[in-house]
């Protein structure tokens, strides 16, 4: 008996032992496929592997920033996946405690390796990982989904766990033999690279973009014609598209002399940077290295022209060439060049479809960024800068912003692609838009309802021509302002 009470001593003691050490590397034995390295405390491991002073940025023309330090790396990952009699030995309020972590930080298990299976998923999730989230992982495809919900559930990891899951989804990672270790790294980065404070060009945002990329990447048309690589270039568009948003418009980097925009003369400033910021972290992590030299540099390019068609203000010169293809159902998805295009129209209506979401989400995203807008128009006004339009808080409110941005941007596009796609989720989402618009001319004052709609008061639209766009010169402007409100890049 006293013999055992020992050798049960001296194996806590261990146990606690090892759970002071820092850095280690640790092989799982529960599961044969898993290689986790653990990053404890402030270890050497996490500043090597994923510190931001890193050669490749400075080859690609951006200044390296630091990475900020991670918020679990005080979390002894060792204990998550310990055995049940480990757990045995502690005690119920520890227990409890391991419990929710095992529930919301599998996402922070950054390096997770495994063996490919043959007939059967990549194990992603971890085994101990069976709560919500997972369950909304299953319904991943409806457009109902509540990127809001997913992302409190995966502790905010919704960008990595959603952009993992999609890809392994459609079995590209071994298609592309794409390293595990190498595209968790990669994905965390791009995580991190969104700025949390933006209320709302965060990694949020890139995680809904992307599950609305692959809503309709799903759809009849698309599913049968796109290839694995133009589905691998529409996941990783869509979940890079917005990266190191500074949370400002281009007009705002122009009126200041921000260096990006004179680095990019001051020419889809944001969209460039976006794309150039991808690119540097596709060299740092090495991510497309095995692929011949040619193959990855056409991966890069053809992300960036992806990326750069967000632009909003470029957003009349797609559309209108949309109509043409449609006008003339010329629209060839055998072509490469033709799937291209289809692809930047699907990420440039994935980008702006909030307010095609149902109400309780679109909401939501309406607040967060008018709450940005509002946050660029009190900088401006510190600085005794020009108040970009939509940027004033005393002069613009949030339903007149929205209505506008529906009536201009938002329902010409999706009339479009519902020509392109007339599907169920099509209609769907035109429902919603008008619903959405409906709701919020009810919540405009009193007094703003004899006001006329925004919508050209003389309805002139003279003879709109197949190459022209619905508003003239002067309509076609205040898209691209109003569009600052929830499309991507502008704001």
């Amino acid at each position: 008996m006293g013999v055992a009470l020992i050798w049960s001593l001296v194996v806590i003691l261990v146990r606690w032992l090892v759970s002071k050490r820092r850095g280690a590397i640790s092989y799982e034995s529960s599961d044969q496929t898993a290689l986790y390295i653990r990053m404890l405390g402030a270890c050497v491991v996490f500043k090597q592997l994923f510190s931001r002073d890193v050669r490749v940025r400075s080859q690609v023309g951006f200044e390296p920033e630091r990475r900020a330090s991670h918020p679990y790396l005080r979390i002894d990952f060792r204990t998550l996946h310990s055995r049940a009699e480990t757990v045995g030995l502690l005690s119920g309020r520890r227990v409890h405690r391991l419990f929710s972590f095992q529930r919301h930080l599998h996402a922070t298990r950054l390096l997770h390796g495994a063996t490919p299976r043959p007939y059967s998923p990549l194990h992603i999730l971890d085994e101990d990982y069976l709560g919500q989230a997972k369950c909304m992982l299953e319904k991943v495809g409806s457009w109902n989904f509540d990127i809001f919900l997913f992302d409190r559930l995966t502790n905010g990891n919704s960008l990595v766990t959603l952009t993992f899951h999609l890809l392994n989804q459609y079995g590209l990672i071994e298609l592309f033999q794409l390293d595990m270790v190498k595209l968790r790294r990669f994905l965390v980065m791009v995580q991190e690279d969104y700025h949390s404070q933006n209320p709302y060009h965060n990694a949020v945002h890139a995680a809904d973009v992307t599950q609305a990329m692959y809503c309709y990447l799903r759809e009849p048309k698309l599913a049968k014609s796109l290839t694995s690589c133009d589905i691998l270039l529409g996941l990783l568009a869509a979940a890079t598209h917005d990266l190191d948003h500074p949370g400002v418009n281009q007009p705002f980097l122009i009126k200041t002399n921000h260096y990006l925009a004179v680095l990019y003369r001051n020419t889809s400033v944001l969209e460039n940077h976006h794309w150039r910021s991808v690119v540097g972290l596709l060299r740092e992590t090495g991510l497309f290295s095995h692929l011949p030299a040619e193959d990855g540099l056409n991966m890069e390019s053809q992300l960036g022209s992806l990326i750069l068609a967000t632009d909003i203000s470029r957003q009349n010169d797609y559309l209108s060439k949309f109509r043409t293809h449609l006008d003339h159902d010329d629209l060839c998805l055998g072509n490469a060049a033709h799937r291209h295009f289809i692809l930047q129209m699907a990420l440039k209506c994935a980008d702006i479809c909030n307010p095609c979401r149902p109400w309780e989400l679109s909401k939501q995203w309406s607040e967060k960024v008018t709450q940005e807008f509002f946050q660029q128009g009190e900088v401006e006004k510190k600085h005794n800068l020009e108040v970009s339009p939509l940027c004033d808080s005393q002069a613009n409110t949030m339903g007149d912003i929205q209505i506008g941005f529906m009536t201009y941007v938002v329902e010409p596009l999706f009339a479009e692609w519902a020509r392109f796609s007339d599907t169920r989720l099509s209609q769907t989402m035109l429902g919603h838009l008008g619903l959405n618009k409906a709701s919020w001319n009810g919540l405009r004052p009193v007094g703003s309802l004899d006001e006329p709609e925004p919508d050209p008061d003389p309805p002139p639209p003279p003879a709109p021509g197949p190459g022209s766009s619905r508003p003239s010169a002067t309509a076609a402007e205040e898209p691209t302002t109003r569009t600052l409100a929830q499309g991507s890049q502008e704001v």
